[in-house]
């Protein structure tokens, strides 16, 4: 047997998934820029560490802080009766969660009047080259099987770069570390090129990485086409077909005639 020979669930999208994925990323970039430009991008660390932060390892903890001032960006716009990007909902999600936090936006469509985004946050220091230059997005598995679920599934990467340094408070006397965001990308994870989707069969089922998040290029593709690329990925790896197959029976990517 092989991959031709399945016959697969297709998942079909609608008609207008193109522009509500547009408009989300463009609303949540234009969240961040709001921020950033008026001076809410810094996070404050208070320490007794005579030398500030350990720069070195600064990496290793800024992920969740960055994440964190995320969801309370998020959540000022969400609570801003005025606010311009129809942000009607957000919910911050568990550490296991594939994504950092699920964001609703209002507009209407031909059949709804919203949409649902799920955001997952990266962050990576502009002054140290390689850190988070190649994250893990998602285990293979849960993210397959999510597009099956629902062919509209939006699913967000936020890419924010934060430079880190310290300074001594004159009234405390101790060292505050200042974490800076100073940039920022949102992308489509179904619109990554194949060339910055890799997979890393380690782990469980493996896990989509993005090759270099600091230079992605974008690929309009369906949800069937995105499916079809990430199964091929998977086959090829050391897993095989055999492990793909397995999956696919048991996340029911199948379609069968019962």
């Amino acid at each position: 047997m092989k991959y031709e020979d399945i016959t697969l669930k297709i998942p079909e999208q609608c008609d207008d998934y193109d522009e509500c994925s547009a408009f989300v990323t463009t609303s949540i970039e234009g969240i961040m820029k709001e921020a950033v430009e008026a001076g809410r991008n810094r996070i404050v660390i208070n320490t007794n560490l005579k030398l500030g932060l350990p720069m070195e390892n600064i990496n290793k903890i800024a992920g969740p802080f960055v994440e964190a001032w995320a969801i309370e960006i998020f959540q000022d716009v969400l609570e801003d009766k005025n606010n311009r990007y129809s942000l009607i909902n957000i919910e911050a999600k568990e550490r296991l969660y594939m994504a950092d936090v699920v964001l609703q936006f209002k507009r209407q469509r031909k059949t709804e009047s919203g949409i649902t985004a799920e955001v997952d946050v990266k962050a990576t220091a502009e002054d140290i080259e390689s850190s988070g230059k190649s994250p893990n997005i998602t285990a293979f598995k849960r993210i397959r099987t999510a597009y099956v679920q629902d062919p509209d599934y939006i699913f967000i990467i936020l890419s924010l770069k934060h430079k880190v340094y310290s300074t001594k408070n004159d009234r405390t006397g101790l060292m505050e570390g200042i974490m800076e965001v100073v940039a920022y990308n949102a992308y489509d994870l179904k619109y990554l090129s194949s060339a910055d989707i890799s997979y890393n069969p380690a782990l469980g089922s493996g896990q989509l990485q993005v090759r270099d998040i600091h230079y992605v290029t974008l690929t309009k593709r369906t949800t069937w086409e995105f499916c079809q690329l990430l199964d091929r990925k998977f086959i090829r790896s050391k897993k095989g077909f055999a492990e793909w197959l397995k999956l696919a029976k048991t996340y029911e990517w199948i379609k069968t005639d019962e």
